[in-house]
């Protein structure tokens, strides 16, 4: 059985003192980042700062003016609110540097009379001070690969972007005596230009760039600070992937308690990770992806053991500075997840049927009905089996025309889809054939397929549609259709359909006396529907006039929604980090072959 695993220092991370001085390094990021993007903008206020630093004054730590700047300290109170130890390691370090320096020079007469210099030394040393209290609060870990990373990413970005400049000093030098200097000067020029901002120009004869050479210069070195940093502060990459064991008691939950979440079945995809509850009768699965430890559906398992897997789910979300979230959770699992502190935001409505009380009579069916009619006049039909009793061959065929009517390269789902198709594993999952001819039996033309994965024992949960783009029009209708009126053959009494995201607004929006704020909603939802169908799937599954469920995403900060709306559509499909070509990819080139 698993153990509840809390981070290292999480009972020191609640103490008073630990996380009022931690806030305050946080704070004091934050107010020099909004000093130096004023200095920025206010020229004649930022030039007295950087003259302050090159005559008898110093300024506070990372306190220099310009946008560089401000960006590096907002990127290290970024770091530093997600408590990394890393960041924390480097802040107290430079810090600590600075604050030997500042004290050192207050020694001479000189530094001492001035009292911005004092100043600098107090807010200085306030900082190192709340670093050094705050200590224990910094315990979020890193990928262990970042220093390697890091480091040759600022040897080989050193290297890149010196030569560049070193090109650009060469090609745009205005110098009168530009035979005095060689190419090795010139790249000394670049170098010092990258990693001190400013170079003292006397000292290299024949080497007069135009201005806006040493603004591209200083545009790359801020560029390559941040890639270093972000490279140093990764979070780890990805979390252990579910193992056969994992594998097995997970189904094992979902054979017991299996009924309670129609997305249970969802969990078995093998790209995410799990933990257990002490007594193991609960799991959290989840992705991380994008600095996001993204769970999906309902807990696994007992309801009473779902505390004891949220708890160390959210113990090492924290110990990896990850951001916890959860999508396409119930009413009842988003209580619970609200009890450990997250919020929730409402996402839609998952459409359920219950297959007992479907029919196709009345006047409010008649133009499902109607379109039902005209496909089955037409001469399709569909058969409907489970995937352990459809032969190797045809379940190879039924996979290869699937992927041939896959809309784009890339698989899409993660909290309401499988990710797979045909496993031996998944052999209880339901799958509908429709054919434009013949009796049923195969002897026709295939023309599109749907699958259903388990909801425990006697529901169904649709998981992939896939249809030949030639074919008529309204066959997914008529396949679900099938299915409802076959469900009691089959033993199914409630079969999930499609997620209508934000449906009440739609529903609302359109009844009379909808206020303004809700119809301008609805329209600009509307709007956007044209490119991802927000509104025609909501309109798709009112049709068969199902039990709309609510479904939540939790989160902790509202700050955080951004990352997490990143790492989901990033989880589902919809957007690809930039990486290697598919066609360089390893598991590309293995899948081909």
């Amino acid at each position: 059985m698993g153990e509840v695993r809390l981070t290292p220092d999480e009972g020191a991370r609640t103490g008073t003192w630990q996380r009022r001085s931690a806030s305050f390094a946080v704070w004091y990021l934050r107010a020099v980042t909004f000093v130096n993007l004023l200095g920025a903008v206010w020229v004649s206020f930022g030039s007295d700062i950087r003259r302050h630093n090159i005559e008898e004054y110093f300024t506070p730590y990372l306190l220099t003016a310009g946008f560089a700047p401000a960006v590096v300290s907002a990127f290290m109170a970024i770091t530093l609110r997600r408590r990394k130890r890393a960041a924390w390691i480097l802040n107290l370090v430079l810090a600590g540097l600075l604050l030997l320096l500042l004290a050192f020079v207050m020694f001479f007469p000189e530094f001492r009379r001035h009292a911005l210099n004092w100043f600098s030394l107090v807010a200085t040393a306030l900082f190192v001070l709340a670093l050094v209290a705050g200590r224990r609060a910094f315990y979020a870990k890193g990928d262990r690969s970042n220093p390697k990373l890091a480091t040759a990413v600022a040897a080989g970005g050193l290297l890149v972007t010196s030569l560049i400049a070193a090109g650009l000093v060469t090609v745009t030098n205005e110098a009168t005596d530009e035979q005095r200097s060689t190419f090795l000067d010139r790249w000394h020029y670049g170098v010092m230009r990258l990693i001190s901002i400013a170079a003292d120009d006397s000292r290299y004869a024949g080497i007069a760039p135009p201005g806006w050479v040493d603004v591209t210069i200083n545009v790359m070195s801020a560029a390559l600070l941040i890639l270093v940093a972000f490279a140093a502060f990764r979070s780890r990459r990805a979390a252990d992937p579910i193992t056969a064991e994992d594998e097995t008691r997970l189904r094992e939950l979902l054979d017991k308690w299996g009924d309670r979440d129609s997305l249970g079945y969802f969990a078995l995809r093998r790209e995410k990770s799990v933990i257990w509850s002490p007594s193991g009768k609960a799991a959290v699965t989840y992705r991380a992806l994008g600095g996001v430890s993204l769970a999906s559906g309902d807990p696994i398992g007992d309801p009473e053991a779902w505390p004891g897997a949220i708890e160390p789910w959210l113990a090492e979300a924290r110990e990896h500075g990850w951001i916890p979230a959860v999508m396409g959770a119930s009413e009842e699992a988003g209580t619970i997840y609200a009890r450990h502190g997250m919020d929730a935001l409402e996402l839609g409505d998952e459409a359920i049927v219950d297959t007992a009380e479907f029919t196709l009579e009345g006047r409010a069916m008649r133009t499902v009905r109607q379109a039902y009619n005209r496909v089955k006049r037409a001469g399709y039909t569909v058969r409907i089996r489970r995937h352990e009793d459809i032969p190797e061959e045809e379940m190879a065929e039924l996979l290869r025309r699937a992927d041939d009517w896959r809309d784009g390269a890339t698989e899409r789902g993660f909290s309401m889809a499988l990710g797979r198709l045909g496993d031996p594993d998944d052999g209880r999952c339901v799958m509908l054939e429709c054919w434009d001819s013949g009796s049923g039996e195969g002897d026709g033309e295939l023309r599109a397929v749907l699958s259903f994965v388990p909801w425990g024992p006697k529901g169904l949960s649709l998981d992939l549609m896939r249809r030949d783009r030639d074919s008529e029009n309204g066959l997914m209708e008529f396949m679900v259709i099938e299915l409802l009126q076959q469900a009691k053959s089959l033993g199914i009494t409630q079969v999930s359909l499609n997620f209508a995201m934000f449906r009440s607004v739609f529903e609302r929006g359109s009844r009379l006396g909808a206020g303004p704020v809700l119809r301008m909603w609805r329209s600009l939802l509307s709007f956007f529907s044209r490119w991802w169908q927000i509104e025609s799937l909501y309109r798709a599954n009112a049709k068969y006039r199902p039990i709309w469920e609510p479904r939540f995403m939790l989160f902790e900060k509202s700050s955080d929604l951004l990352r997490i709306g990143i790492a989901s559509a990033r989880a589902e499909g919809f957007l690809e980090a930039p990486g290697l070509p598919k066609w360089l990819n390893r598991k590309h080139l293995e899948s081909r072959r």
